[in-house]
């Protein structure tokens, strides 16, 4: 029989042996989980530095590398403000505090420098580095590149803050056109008619103006010139496939706060030209020609074929009358006609600068 004291020797051997095969274990995970975390740290596109209470690198991954252009040779040994732009010098001190007292500093936004000169944004995460007793020796850093997100954020913004000036313009433009309508419509239906007529045309110069939702060309300005503007105005004219207007000449850009203007412009030359002339008929043509240099803007609007002398009384009275005069000196713009027994030639003339030429 096997006596107490032998048995209580049995456990205790069966208690060190599973000791020894738990430090066995621990002892082979140990290098095995200390090389996973050493790769995982080294292949992070993140920034990964580690660096001793008084601010001095100690290791540097190759995140690091891309992120600020240092190699480690480089960096190692050497006091992280080499990073810090000078305006920035105040934030160390008050991070090492942080650190020196446990505290952890999650997601801090700032501005690093790289080794080039350039400046990035980055999204910092600190953490404090404590030895095997729990004492604080040092403090991790990582760091993420977050430029092109805050290039992002502030297109967003940017393009908010032009939406909404844009529709402020398109509100108080429709209610000056609403004003100046109803004092000359003769009955409900010609306001009705001629309104919905200048929004489509206010419409379709504003979506030229839109960014477009590709998002490779989102990013991009959106460049407006003439022609482009006047075959947009004129494009519901075609009959049946068939053009019955011309635009040429020189093309320029046009800043994007007259093209609404112009587009009003153009629209009430089209509409007067669709009811009385050129386009009213059949065999009348429209040809547009624009010639530009340093200074001016010259536009000739010639309609052919079209109405003749009796129809001028017609075209120089009433709301449309009244729209081109205030679009005609808010752009600065010399606006004349000849009438002609074939049809009517219109100059335009405008100052380079105002189309922002």
């Amino acid at each position: 029989m096997t006596t107490s004291n032998e048995q209580q020797g049995n456990n205790r051997a069966q208690v060190h042996t599973r000791q020894r095969e738990a430090d066995v274990n621990a002892a082979q995970a140990g290098p095995d989980a200390a090389a996973f975390l050493a790769a995982i740290v080294e292949s992070s596109d993140d920034a990964i530095v580690s660096k001793s209470l008084s601010g001095v690198i100690r290791t540097w991954n190759k995140g690091a590398e891309r992120v600020f252009g240092y190699t480690a040779h480089e960096a190692v040994g050497r006091p992280i403000t080499i990073v810090i732009p000078d305006d920035r010098l105040d934030e160390e001190p008050a991070i090492l505090a942080r650190i020196q007292a446990g505290e952890r500093v999650d997601h801090f936004e700032t501005t690093r420098r790289r080794k080039d000169g350039t400046l990035i944004d980055i999204s910092l995460t600190i953490s404090p580095i404590r030895d095997s007793s729990g004492k604080i020796i040092g403090a991790s850093k990582i760091a993420r590149d977050i430029s092109e997100r805050r290039r992002a954020a502030e297109q967003r913004e940017l393009l908010l803050r032009e939406m909404h000036h844009r529709i402020k313009n398109l509100f108080t433009i429709t209610s000056s056109i609403i004003t100046l309508a109803a004092r000359t419509a003769q009955t409900p239906a010609d306001l009705a008619t001629g309104m919905r007529n200048r929004l489509l045309a206010l419409s379709r110069a504003h979506e030229m103006t839109l960014p477009s939702l590709n998002s490779e060309a989102a990013t991009d300005d959106r460049r407006i010139t003439l022609l482009q503007l006047l075959s947009s105005i004129l494009a519901p004219y075609e009959r049946f496939g068939a053009r019955q207007w011309q635009v040429g000449g020189d093309d320029i850009e046009v800043a994007s706060d007259k093209i609404t203007s112009l587009a009003l412009l153009f629209h009430e030359f089209a509409t007067n030209a669709a009811k009385y002339g050129a386009l009213s008929v059949e065999e009348g043509k429209l040809d547009i020609t624009a010639a530009a240099d340093a200074e001016t803007l010259e536009i000739a609007w010639i309609e052919s074929k079209g109405s003749s002398q009796v129809d001028s009384d017609r075209r120089s009275t009433g709301f449309g009358s009244m729209l081109e005069k205030i679009i005609g000196k808010g752009l600065e713009a010399d606006i004349s006609r000849e009438w002609m027994s074939h049809g009517v030639s219109i100059r335009i003339s405008i100052p380079g600068r105002v189309l922002g030429n």
